[in-house]
């Protein structure tokens, strides 16, 4: 199976039995993972689908092989997953923050060879990787709270001996469908609040970080196995599309997750509408970052270059569009290329501490990256910095400024998951607004100013249409107490903090009559 492919006449199997004993990569010993990894966990691990590898986006290598779920497999881990929720569901509310405690514990424990492991698998720096899995960590503590804060109602009743109550149930079992580019982080905004509100789930991560996905598992696994607690409750299935249209169709599962491109999103959406479920939707993002003329230029370059840059740019929150105006179009866009040049002296394996700049996840993110860039010139686009693939093993590309574009050309109003970014011109704040509005995404939007009318201008009706409207910071980084999510085509849903958690249970309306007689609503006498 693994002398598949070789380099200097060693085979590859070896090479990868040394990433996993090599002091370099000897987290993945500690995650209890190898060179051949069972993709299927309900309680207990298996898989007998199709093997899949784990492809290290910095050298193109294999790390490891997982052996997948077949769709009947799928099946059988929902009704494990239902059977579990018999139990989960039965404990208090407080009891089961206590568990989310204890799995946010044992994510401390691991946060370093857990980041490792996205870092990669995935592609993203050491910090950023770490980071995610602190996010996680952060949202295991938020939970806890919430766990405790479950809110009801009682609400004045018309009727003589009457109560009216309303009361939040869980759901059952929940589909979480996650996305490469945050392995650990959205999965585990679901998954947690999704466990304190009493659903057990059945997660499907990206096949491309499947590998992440196993690990990650693992740690929750031992948590919940410790405290006499069925696995299944936190079930993981591993594949490709047939393995998440498995759960997108099974009437069993009453919300998908599902974070994603919009295209996807709006399939999935459609086929769980036919069977009347409920969808959390996180699709695409065509941020913009407006920097005005009274912008704090300095503050709004170091952001600019954070959220153009950061996962190279593959982030659903990354800078795509810069809208300028036109009196400090020149000064910024100076600043901001001096700024990048400094990131390609540091581009490189993203496990070294001091790379901030790592690779595309695979080759197929290259090829949309240079198909976009060449639709953009093509177009009339003038590359303004970078725009080409670095030579060296794996798949790097250099992050790119692209100007003279109409903002209603084509690739402009298309989302392109790379670290390409079109400069856009702007005469006023509100032709900058009518700019950022002007897509059907509506995620994540920026504005830098100093003016305090232009923040409430933003902020309020006519101003931005996105889900995270920000003011003086960049498009990308989420806090968990606010409520993550988008407008439009980025789907409407909502994940993490606020009032989130509402996605996960089922609201009841409760009418108790506590009298001897039967008085009907609205004075309505049936006698």
């Amino acid at each position: 199976m693994f002398r598949l492919l070789s380099r200097n006449n060693v085979p590859q199997w070896q090479m990868v039995r040394h990433l996993v004993t090599d002091p370099k990569y000897g987290f993945l010993n500690q995650l209890g993972l190898t060179t051949e990894n069972p993709g299927l966990y309900d309680g207990n691990w298996g898989g007998s689908g199709k093997v899949i590898n784990s492809i290290s986006p910095a050298t193109g290598k294999v790390i490891a092989k997982i052996r997948t779920s077949t769709p009947q497999e799928v099946s059988n881990t929902i009704t494990k997953a239902q059977n579990a929720w018999v139990q989960w569901a039965s404990i208090p509310a407080p009891a089961r923050g206590d568990i989310v405690r204890q799995i946010g514990d044992e994510l401390r424990k691991n946060l370093k060879p857990l980041g490792q492991l996205v870092s990669l698998e995935m592609g993203k720096i050491l910090p950023e990787s770490i980071g995610e899995i602190q996010e996680f960590i952060d949202i295991c503590d938020y939970s806890v709270g919430l766990s405790r804060m479950l809110p009801g109602n009682i609400f004045p009743s018309e009727r003589k001996n009457h109560a009216l109550l309303e009361q939040w149930n869980p759901l059952g079992v929940i589909g979480i469908i996650s996305a490469f580019n945050f392995p650990v982080a959205v999965f585990g905004w679901n998954s947690a609040i999704a466990m304190v509100c009493g659903n057990t789930f059945v997660w499907k991560g990206a096949p491309t970080t499947s590998l992440t996905s196993i690990a990650t598992t693992k740690i929750i696994s031992k948590v919940l196995e410790k405290n006499g607690v069925s696995g299944a409750v936190a079930s993981l299935v591993t594949g490709e599309s047939d393995v998440g249209e498995s759960l997108v169709n099974d009437t069993r599962i009453p919300l998908i997750s599902f974070t994603g491109s919009c295209k996807i999103g709006k399939d999935v959406a459609i086929k769980v509408q036919e069977r009347f479920g409920k969808c959390l939707l996180e699709l695409g993002g065509n941020n913009a970052l407006i920097v005005n003329q009274d912008a704090d230029l300095d503050l709004a370059v170091r952001a600019a270059m954070f959220s153009c840059t950061a996962t190279s740019g593959q982030r659903c929150t990354a800078t795509r569009r810069l809208i300028l105006h036109n009196k400090i179009k020149d000064e910024f866009l100076g600043k901001l290329k001096i700024a990048l040049k400094s990131i390609l002296n540091r581009i490189g394996d993203p496990l070294d501490d001091n790379v901030l700049y790592g690779p595309l996840l695979n080759q197929n993110a290259v090829d949309a990256y240079k198909e976009a860039i060449n639709t953009a010139v093509q177009s009339g686009g003038t590359i303004e910095f970078g725009g080409k693939q670095i030579n060296r093993l794996g798949f790097y590309v250099e992050p790119t400024l692209i100007s003279g574009l109409s903002p209603s050309t084509g690739i402009v109003q298309k989302e392109t998951f790379a670290p390409i970014a079109y400069v856009l011109e702007a005469n006023s704040l509100e032709d900058a607004i009518a700019i950022n509005n002007s897509v059907q995404q509506g995620l994540s939007s920026s504005l830098f100013t100093k003016n305090l009318g232009n923040v409430f201008q933003w902020m309020g009706p006519y101003g931005s249409d996105c889900g995270i409207i920000n003011v003086n910071i960049g498009t990308s980084g989420a806090e968990v107490g606010g409520a993550f999510g988008g407008e439009k085509a980025t789907g409407g849903g909502r994940e993490s903090g606020s009032d989130a958690w509402k996605n996960y249970m089922r609201r009841a309306t409760i009418t108790i009559n506590y009298g001897n007689e039967m008085s009907l609503s609205q004075g309505l006498k049936f006698e």
